[in-house]
């Protein structure tokens, strides 16, 4: 490592000052009075920023209340004395360095009072639930009768899972450094959404969005926490108030207290089937904790859409109320928490009919989708299931619990199945610059976060015009490139291949309108040609070819500039479309302290082409691993007395750490998809699904105890 990459916290500026932020305490309420005097006196101190002083900006606007909008919530920042939840920002210090503005920062006083608040789950449900919403429609879905079906069945299953608060916990914490430049605002962030950053903060500082300019290069794990938050308004405004370049860097408490995580789910999970094991009824239901303007419902009943085959099925679910810090995206939010429902309830009536839990499922598939009736585009999970439950060594799995044992450990096999919606971002568009000497430059406003996409997209840009990848040169994340390209949902492969793809047809017709009347393309029309060998061919017959260079040097043109537009995603109109994953494990669970090692895990993908196997991999074994946080270790331990999170630091939030980590095999089936560009589908949440599951249900396998509350610590299973 050689430390050239420039993250968000180590930019710099003539004359910058550093940032300290002063929290709230109380959950709600209002604040009387600051007094900032010891604060101002203490050495380095230069501003310091309240509701008293701070500019006029309007309320952030959530996801999708506009194409180009990124926020957590719609909250207003620092605008007035109200208090929503405890650790909301009400005071922004700079000093000359960042120790001074922390030790100032610490001299703060405030005076607030107290008002009566929702601070518990129990509390925010008896206050009454509201139905929630996805895409503007009430999350409420009923086919037939499900509660009857389910009292008739042969076999049913009738369980409440509950998963709790979980944080962010990225390598690099939340940060940004901002520079005014007269009435123009210069951001080095670390976002998975620039341009929607940069629109986000014009539209709240009242300034045209090409006043702002963001970039972020490198991101050091994103996961859908590194979208607009309260911390890049916070940097901006003090800036602006202060006349100097602000550094922002939030603590890895100070992460705990704005950003949010995973919101605190309860599922009712009912399952029906017959003797033959075919589902009559399925039931996913629940409720989670929510504030109004979220845009986030933590969606755990979508994992239940698409699933499986049912005679009936009901859906629901209800949002608590709380005032607390918002819940935010996280890796696969809501199919995360619901898939370990779903299937660890799929596992129980397996057990209940005596049957393999792969042939259960697999029994269940379905033919078409369950709720639109479209076809699949492409479904092939029971390949994968096939493949691997071969590479586990599935065979050896005894199914009577506590039947497996090396002196005190206990040893179980559990599976568990995931998917992914298919997305893929309508704002998708590129623009590629052939030059001269056959090098391509290819701008798009797409993010890196550590997942490989300057890797796989350099890749198919050289693929589909016949380059080598040395000969691209792919400029990312910077909003004043063109593309409304976020880090979201898995789509960043399928949005950039997409518009790849339009790009290359483009160039291909505008070259052929440059080729002499003596070129060996002349008279050719772009269905006769194909890139080949950095240049254009006759499809038929390779030997008619010209090189892209030469065609533009005896055209007289330097280079060749195109934007390009992937286009509507019509394609998820027209099919349902999924990725798929069969997840293995194997555990040892001590018989004596309850102790759990996962000592094997498999991946079995159904994802479509896959791109880059490299980097695949390196996607699926980091889902794995932090769903081994969801299932074991990760919890954020709220007081519901005082809305306060206790445990904000990585020495008591618990992830896993190298030693807890086994070998973990990932195959993939590798059949495209005929209907997605270049064959993909997205794979960067797919691995969180279902892995929990497969470790609560070799758990089970293990010790004989059925656990439906996340974690799964030592103590649950004593």
């Amino acid at each position: 490592m050689r430390g050239a990459a420039p993250y968000a916290a180590e930019f710099a500026f003539d004359g910058m000052v550093y940032a300290a932020l002063v929290f709230s305490t109380i959950a709600k309420g209002r604040i009387v009075a600051i007094d900032t005097s010891a604060a101002e006196s203490a050495p380095g101190f230069v501003h310091v920023m309240s509701h008293y002083n701070a500019p006029r900006m309007k309320p952030m606007m959530p996801w999708a209340s506009s194409e180009k909008a990124a926020g957590n919530d719609a909250l207003p920042i620092m605008q007035d004395d109200r208090i929503r939840w405890n650790g909301q920002p009400i005071a922004v210090v700079l000093a000359e360095t960042q120790e001074q503005a922390d030790y100032a920062a610490s001299l703060v006083r405030a005076t607030c009072e107290a008002e009566p608040a929702t601070t518990s789950f129990a509390q925010a449900k008896a206050n009454g639930t509201e139905t929630a919403m996805l895409g503007g429609q009430p999350v409420h879905i009923e086919i037939g009768d499900a509660e009857a079906a389910l009292a008739t069945a042969a076999v049913s299953v009738d369980a409440t899972f509950h998963t709790p608060y979980q944080n962010h916990n990225a390598i690099e914490p939340h940060a940004v450094t901002v520079a005014w430049h007269g009435d123009e605002l210069e951001v080095h962030d670390a976002s998975q959404s620039v341009a929607h950053n940069a629109w986000s903060l014009a539209t709240m500082l009242g300034i045209d969005e090409h006043q702002v300019h963001v970039t972020s290069p490198y991101v050091g794990g994103a996961f859908g926490g590194k979208f607009m938050g309260t911390h890049q308004v916070l940097a901006a405004a003090a800036s602006r108030l202060a006349g100097r370049p602000v550094r922002l860097a939030l603590s890895r408490a100070g992460v705990y207290r704005l950003v949010g995580g995973r919101a605190l789910t309860e599922q009712r999970l009912a399952i029906g089937a017959a003797r033959d094991g075919r589902f009559v009824a399925l039931i996913h239901t629940g409720t989670s904790t929510h504030i109004p303007g979220s845009p986030h419902p933590e969606l755990a009943q979508f994992v239940s859409y698409s699933s499986y085959a049912t005679d009936t099925l009901k859906i629901d679910l209800q949002w608590a109320y709380l005032d607390m810090v918002a819940n935010a995206a996280m890796r696969a939010p809501g199919e995360a928490v619901g898939s370990f429902a779903l299937e660890s309830a799929v596992d129980e009536v397996a057990v209940a009919l005596g049957m393999d839990p792969i042939e259960l499922r697999i029994r269940n598939e379905p033919a078409t989708d369950p709720l639109s009736g479209l076809p699949f585009s492409s479904r092939n999970i029971v390949k994968a299931w096939r493949a691997g439950a071969k590479r586990f060594g599935w065979e050896r799995r005894n199914p009577t619990p506590r039947a497996v044992r090396e002196g005190d450990w206990l040893i179980g096999m559990g599976c568990g199945a995931g998917s992914h919606m298919y997305a893929r971002e309508p704002g998708g568009s590129a623009r590629l610059t052939l030059a001269g000497d056959g090098t391509v430059e290819v701008a798009i406003a797409a993010h890196d976060a550590g997942m490989g996409t300057a890797t796989v997209q350099t890749q198919i840009i050289a693929e589909q015009l016949a380059l080598r990848p040395e000969q691209i040169e792919l400029r990312l994340a910077d909003s004043a490139l063109p593309g409304l390209v976020p880090g979201v949902g898995s789509s960043q492969t399928t949005t950039a291949a997409a518009t790849t793809v339009a790009a290359k047809h483009e160039v291909v017709a505008e070259l052929l309108k440059l080729v002499r009347g003596d070129s060996p393309l002349a008279g050719l029309t772009a269905d006769d040609v194909t890139p080949r060998d950095g240049g254009l061919a006759k499809i038929d017959d390779p030997g008619r070819h010209e090189s892209y260079a030469s065609i533009l040097t005896r055209a007289g043109r330097d280079e060749l500039t195109i934007d390009a537009s992937g286009g509507n995603p019509t394609e998820s109109e027209q099919y349902s479309m999924y990725s798929y994953g069969a997840m293995f494990c194997e555990v040892r669970v001590n018989a004596i302290t309850g102790e759990t090692r996962v000592s094997r895990l498999l991946g079995s993908m159904d994802c479509g082409r896959v791109m880059n196997a490299r980097t695949a991999a390196g996607q699926f074994r980091g889902g794995m691993i932090m769903a081994m946080g969801l299932a074991l270790t990760e919890e954020t331990l709220y007081d519901e007395r005082t809305a306060r999170i206790m445990n904000p630091s990585l020495a008591e939030y618990h992830i896993p750490v190298h030693a807890d980590v086994p070998k973990i095999d990932v195959i993939w089936t590798g059949i495209p998809d005929p209907h997605a560009p270049l064959g993909a589908r997205g794979i960067g949440e797919l691995s969180m699904n279902g892995t929990a599951a497969a470790i609560a249900n070799a758990i089970y396998n293990a010790t004989g105890k059925r656990v439906r509350q996340l974690p799964i610590t030592l103590d649950k299973l004593l």
